[in-house]
């Protein structure tokens, strides 16, 4: 007698398909959430390497300020290049990762915000200024009639009124753009500011950003002649009114590592004398530091963070002023 089953035959058939199924489905489900869990365990890991690498940012900062101060208060009337501290890299191991940081004199550029002096709040065209920015240009081989509309173009950007030089441009340019915007009407934060000012392309932008910097005043860009590298010359060769790139350069070479005590002894050299320099010219070029430019990356396993500061040396204790991180650097 053949055995009875509650189930016949293509009963048992689609139970077991419908096992195997939900079998499938139950280990499709257990590999999606392993895997989320996996994701979300390598988000969680990376987001603490993210927060300890500023973290890390912070404490560098700390450092760079605390190194301005030293090397200013060592040679109180004079910033010089001794103890090997100008655009020397430093790299310190920390738990995780390693630091690399850069203190620079950050002084040592044209102050984009030179282009205009600044009156209580009215902030108006400086043709010295104006004119330093074109002999830059012209030794950096940027052409003339470019370097003319970039000029007037970032002194109507800046300036407080609204009326547009003849090769610049102000709010009246802009507006007719296919994104309109207007113009700032005040100091430049960042030199990355300078992206959507009439002339300035992408090629001149990356040809100028490295000589250019945005300090917190109007004044001419403040030239220390004892921390001047033979590499910078063409920040020496903008103040003459006869610009001799090679001569700076050499001139430069020449300097002793102490630098000069005086800034008579500097103008009465003969290169110097040469540039006829008027005297807001002569009071620009100086003996010592405020500011100091400090560059830091963090590198950690899977976190890369960089940072752009800038410190107040003249302020005790030394302040950090401003700073960018990121993409913008």
């Amino acid at each position: 007698m053949k055995p009875s089953f509650p189930f016949d035959t293509h009963e048992r058939g689609a139970a077991l398909l419908t096992v195997l199924l939900l079998v499938a489905v139950i280990a499709v489900l257990a590999a999606h959430g392993i895997d989320r869990l996996a994701g979300a365990t390598k988000l969680a890991s990376n987001t603490r390497e993210l927060s300890q690498a500023k973290a890390y940012l912070v404490a560098a900062e700390s450092l760079g300020m605390q190194s301005a101060e030293q090397i200013v208060s060592q040679s109180p009337g004079r910033t010089t290049n001794l103890g090997g501290w100008n655009g020397q890299e430093q790299r310190f191991p920390v738990p995780g990762g390693v630091i690399s940081a850069a203190l620079t004199d950050g002084g040592n550029c044209f102050n984009i915000n030179s282009l205009v002096s600044q009156n209580d709040a009215q902030l108006t065209a400086r043709p010295e200024g104006q004119a330093q920015f074109m002999r830059l240009m012209a030794l950096l081989e940027i052409p003339s009639g470019a370097a003319i509309e970039i000029a007037e173009s970032v002194t109507d950007w800046i300036d407080s009124d609204n009326i547009a030089s003849p090769r610049g441009a102000e709010d009246q340019h802009y507006a007719q753009l296919e994104k309109p915007y207007r113009t700032a009407n005040a100091v430049l934060i960042d030199i990355s500011e300078l992206r959507p000012i009439k002339g300035v392309t992408s090629d001149i932008y990356a040809r100028l950003a490295p000589w250019l910097c945005a300090l917190p005043t109007t004044d001419l860009s403040p030239i220390n002649i004892n921390t001047l590298r033979p590499e910078q010359a063409v920040l020496l060769a903008m103040l003459s009114n006869r610009p001799d790139l090679l001569q700076s350069r050499q001139f430069l070479g020449r300097r002793n590592d102490s630098g000069y005590g005086s800034l008579n002894d500097f103008w009465a050299e003969p290169i110097p004398a040469g540039f006829l320099a008027p005297s807001e010219v002569q009071g620009q070029v100086k003996l010592k530091t405020r500011w100091f430019r400090l560059d830091v990356a963090v590198e950690m396993q899977s976190a890369l963070v960089e940072e752009r500061a800038l410190i107040d040396a003249a302020r005790r204790p030394a302040r950090l002023v401003h700073r960018q991180r990121g993409d913008a650097l």
